[in-house]
């Protein structure tokens, strides 16, 4: 397992649109655990194979215990979504800035494990955000685009609140 740079905005690798995963060998293996470690060595709750230069349909995250820990997802698609939430959002590939965004309260996926094995995964609140900010970035969307108002660590959010 290895560290991999993680690219930065405006490297336009970030804008492009991923490509389907159709191997599920060795590479794809090393891939999500590179993967793993570089997210937990940043640190940060998600990453996306756009972020560390690989053009393919590959996420992993970790939102926390509560949230099953190390999730992999391989060609995640999104069956439903549900309600709305308003919340900050950062990205290990924009730093400096923070974002508040609006996404929805539940998301439903469907995705392939590390071996092509199907399986759907339901997601609220933090989870959900965190599911829908990695699959924006499988198809060249930052939380910059989508964000209400983007501001720097430290500045008031919108209820007042330093960040």
């Amino acid at each position: 397992m290895a560290i991999r740079m993680i690219v930065q905005e405006p490297d336009p690798v970030l804008r492009e649109k991923a490509v389907t995963v159709k191997n599920f060998n060795k590479n794809l293996h090393k891939l999500l655990d590179d993967m793993a470690d570089t997210m937990y060595d940043a640190p940060g709750v998600g990453l996306a194979a756009p972020q560390v230069a690989v053009l393919k349909r590959v996420v992993v995250m970790d939102c926390g215990e509560e949230y099953g820990g190390l999730i992999e997802l391989v060609n995640p698609e999104i069956i439903t979504t549900d309600g709305e939430q308003i919340g900050p959002e950062g990205c290990l590939s924009i730093q400096g800035l923070e974002g508040t965004v609006k996404r929805p309260m539940t998301v439903k996926v469907k995705a392939q494990d590390r071996n092509g094995e199907w399986f759907e995964l339901e997601g609220q609140e933090f989870l959900a955000r965190c599911i829908m900010h990695e699959i924006d970035h499988l198809n060249g969307v930052l939380f910059t685009d989508l964000a209400l108002r983007v501001y720097r660590p430290g500045q008031d959010d919108e209820g007042g609140n330093r960040r």
